[in-house]
């Protein structure tokens, strides 16, 4: 499919340590593709070391040095600011400082981390989803995911159901989990993104799933579609399954952010041809 009128703000760089592909290589792909917008988004730094996979205090910088450049290369390009930011208790004194280092243009909020330090969707926690009963490590999540949306710190938020990645789903109708999260997103306004990087995992599908989907469409909660990309291979991979999603589930709007504040504009319809998309 042609990915015109569609854009791509979920995308990472080197600098977290777990992607390649500098933002020029990002933004070439994107005219390749034919994206009407890109955003970066690297996980945030922190106050002091944290993990192993996001940018240092020290580099953020470079970073904004990287996406200035870009702006630069391609001027025809909107290319956006942002960060994808982890939502931990405690933080927001860091995230006001953070807030007023750069003219952002939207913060994803995400919950990696659950309360007692275990990272949702870290390879190294598996025996945890082998050993656990899925419903405590979904509970936990979705408890976390609600506080992070209701904090009202962020733009849209981020990969609603990650705790999916490895396969593991309590049973029963899931909607016991999902209809919180659309009700906080409800109150406070906020959006939320079709994530494609699920169809790259253990778990083979979108970023939240179908009937997440549906009840936020209901809701009238707002939407866009995001890569989540950490190579130039990936950006805009899966946009042909979200679209068509999207649309079944009676969206007709997408929405994208500049200097933080929110517009809507059409959802294209699906459509073939794009190798690999």
């Amino acid at each position: 499919m042609s990915l015109a009128g569609l854009s791509d703000y979920h995308v990472h760089t080197p600098l977290c340590r777990h992607a390649q592909g500098w933002p020029v290589e990002m933004a070439e792909r994107a005219v390749a593709l034919g994206l009407t917008e890109l955003g970066f988004a690297d996980h945030n730094p922190m106050p002091e070391p944290f993990d192993d996979w996001r940018m240092l205090r020290e580099e953020l910088p470079r970073y904004l040095e990287e996406v200035e450049l870009v702006r630069c290369r391609f001027p025809k390009l909107p290319v956006r600011l942002g960060l994808e930011m982890d939502y931990l208790d405690g933080a927001e004194a860091w995230w006001e400082e953070l807030r007023g280092l750069a003219e952002w243009d939207f913060w994803i909020g995400s919950v990696h981390y659950l309360p007692g330090g275990m990272e949702v969707d870290n390879p190294k926690y598996l025996s945890r989803y082998r050993e656990a009963d899925p419903e405590e490590i979904w509970s936990l999540y979705w408890k976390q995911y609600e506080a992070c949306i209701r904090s009202g710190w962020f733009d849209f938020v981020g990969h609603p159901d990650l705790p999916k990645k490895f396969g593991f789903v309590p049973a029963g109708d899931l909607r016991r989990f999902y209809e919180p999260a659309i009700q906080a997103l409800v109150d406070t306004g906020i959006a939320y993104e079709v994530n494609t990087a699920g169809l790259r995992k253990d778990c083979r599908a979108l970023y939240p799933a179908r009937g997440f989907v549906e009840l936020a469409r209901e809701a009238g909660v707002p939407v866009l579609i995001n890569s989540d990309a950490h190579d130039p291979a990936e950006l805009g991979a899966g946009y042909a399954e979200a679209v068509a999603m999207l649309r079944e589930a009676g969206y007709r709007e997408v929405v994208r952010f500049e200097r933080r504040r929110r517009q809507s504009v059409p959802l294209p319809e699906s459509g073939s041809g794009t190798a690999g998309v």
